[in-house]
């Protein structure tokens, strides 16, 4: 996805580098890029995944969407978001073939994929998510050729998604799901309504979800549209976990999986990270 401008200094890449910025794996691994250090275009999201065991750092409902199809499918092992590249071969790469390299303020800017993924299927793979609309610009082309000749050096494919590529499924549901606040000011409450939507689920997988909130609300006399709300939320925070690609409103019981609760305490422990 492209990146809002957000120029570095060589002192903040050094300090970066030193940080582990693009370093480690799985629980370890540090985005190059979080949330919090681009500008905001008010379509970011901090994403805990129980695959990692830690929160991701995705700039747009597009890569967000991608994400969550990625952290569904069982051969995928490991998620790297905004991976950074080395940008010393980049910058040769641009040098050896006429093509100016992001450049801000006299500084060679360091360039990042928006996804590196480990694989038991494909080992290793890259992913670069830009909107079609993207793709007409030849500044844009002439970056992603850079970024595609990186990659082809060292024979990990890459991929570029665009909302074409990515099930229209997926984007209503992340719509549905992230339409408003979800940041989770009670804890406690949360993992009530979790609770509360597991020891009803066993009992009744056929039933749809929809049909499964209205009885919540009846049996515990909560007002309309509460466990609902609830729902939202739970599965926004991945606390219940869904093949993103179905369509909400079909989903059944036996469609969704509830976390073991000791992941759930690492999902506390971790998602304000």
């Amino acid at each position: 996805m492209a990146k809002p401008q957000n120029s570095l200094t060589e002192i903040q890449i050094a300090k970066r580098i030193k940080e582990g910025r693009g370093q480690g794996s799985g629980s370890t691994y540090k985005p190059w890029l979080r949330i919090h250090e681009v500008p905001s275009q008010g379509l970011s999201h901090r994403i805990y995944s129980f695959k990692t065991r830690r929160t991701h750092h995705l700039l747009s409902n597009l890569e967000l969407g991608v994400f969550l199809t990625l952290d569904w499918m069982g051969h995928v092992q490991d998620i790297r978001e905004q991976y950074p590249l080395q940008r010393d071969e980049t910058i040769e790469i641009a040098s050896n073939n006429g093509i100016k390299h992001p450049n801000i303020r006299g500084i060679n800017q360091v360039m990042t994929s928006d996804f590196l993924v480990d694989s038991t299927s494909h080992k290793q793979f890259v992913i670069q998510v830009k909107p079609l609309s993207e793709l007409k610009n030849p500044r844009t082309i002439e970056k992603l050729e850079i970024e595609r000749r990186y990659w082809a050096s060292k024979e990990i494919p890459w991929y570029i998604i665009t909302e074409k590529e990515l099930n229209p499924t997926v984007l209503d549901n992340i719509k549905w799901l992230y339409s408003s606040q979800t940041d989770m000011h009670d804890y406690d409450q949360l993992l009530n309504a979790l609770s509360n939507f597991e020891f009803f689920c066993q009992q009744h997988l056929q039933m749809k979800l929809s049909d499964v909130c209205k009885s919540i609300d009846r049996e515990y006399q909560q007002d309309p549209g509460q466990s609902l709300a609830d729902l939202k939320q739970l599965m926004a925070h991945r606390l219940i976990k869904f093949d993103i690609t179905q369509k909400f409103k079909e989903l059944r019981v036996k469609d969704i999986k509830f976390y073991q609760h000791q992941l759930v305490e690492g999902f506390l422990n971790v998602a304000n990270q």
